[in-house]
């Protein structure tokens, strides 16, 4: 295996046509920093039909993934000893910067797509974790699994230009992004905080500190609640 892969079990892989129009993704597989393989669950299924799916025991609404399609799927690819499975569903913990980061540290990832009302619950077994990318459902699993692509590639050494740039990102931090700003210092009789003009580059830290706090307590009033910021004066003096 050559960069970070993933490896993704979906029944729709043309979903995942869009990664080559992603700047960030696309420069990466360009570099060969990541390999994306595709495993059509189609290919799996069974019968001249390819079946994939069948009612649920005991009843129900809609139609379940079988566990047999995915399993054959699943033990088709290559694994890497450094390697974890996802498993995309709404009922999974909600995805994190902080898990990207984990995950950055592994050879590989695999990920399962969800799809339809659900899933054979023995499917649950191959998954190392459950992941979710919010409190809403989905069709399916591809636009999380995309989402998971994209913020973990994000985070490999050579995908980005300025390494800098992800210190400085929402939610690698305890407190969201400060407001950013670029020319013209107008626009529409809107203009730039004149702190930022000013030169006075401790002005203009202390200033950015104030409005992450302002943001956040704004907007994410909740990471206020945790311990993480129940100490945030001792974290940022200058505020």
């Amino acid at each position: 295996m050559s960069g970070f892969n993933f490896d993704v079990i979906t029944l729709f892989p043309k979903a995942f046509e869009l990664i080559n129009n992603l700047g960030v993704i696309t420069k990466a597989l360009d570099k060969n920093l990541i390999d994306l393989n595709l495993h059509d669950l189609r290919e799996y299924g069974e019968g001249s039909y390819r079946q994939v799916d069948d009612k649920p025991y005991g009843g129900g609404a809609g139609m379940v993934l079988k566990p047999e399609p995915i399993y054959k799927a699943y033990e088709s690819i290559r694994k890497s000893p450094n390697s974890k499975t996802l498993l995309m569903t709404p009922q999974g913990k909600v995805l994190k910067q902080k898990d990207l980061a984990r995950w950055s540290t592994l050879d590989q990832i695999i990920i399962i797509c969800g799809q339809y009302e659900g899933f054979d619950e023995r499917i649950r077994y191959l998954a190392d974790e459950e992941i979710s990318i919010g409190d809403y459902v989905l069709s399916g699993g591809e636009i999380p699994a995309i989402s998971i692509i994209n913020g973990l590639t994000r985070l490999l050494p050579g995908t980005l230009g300025d390494s800098n740039s992800l210190v400085e990102e929402s939610h690698n931090s305890l407190l969201l992004e400060y407001p950013q700003y670029t020319r013209p210092s107008i626009f529409r009789d809107m203009k730039v905080p004149d702190v930022l003009l000013s030169g006075n580059h401790q002005e203009i830290k202390n200033w950015r500190i104030c409005k992450q706090i302002q943001r956040t307590i704004n907007r994410r009033n909740d990471f206020f609640l945790k311990k993480e910021l129940s100490n945030f004066d001792e974290i940022y003096p200058d505020w």
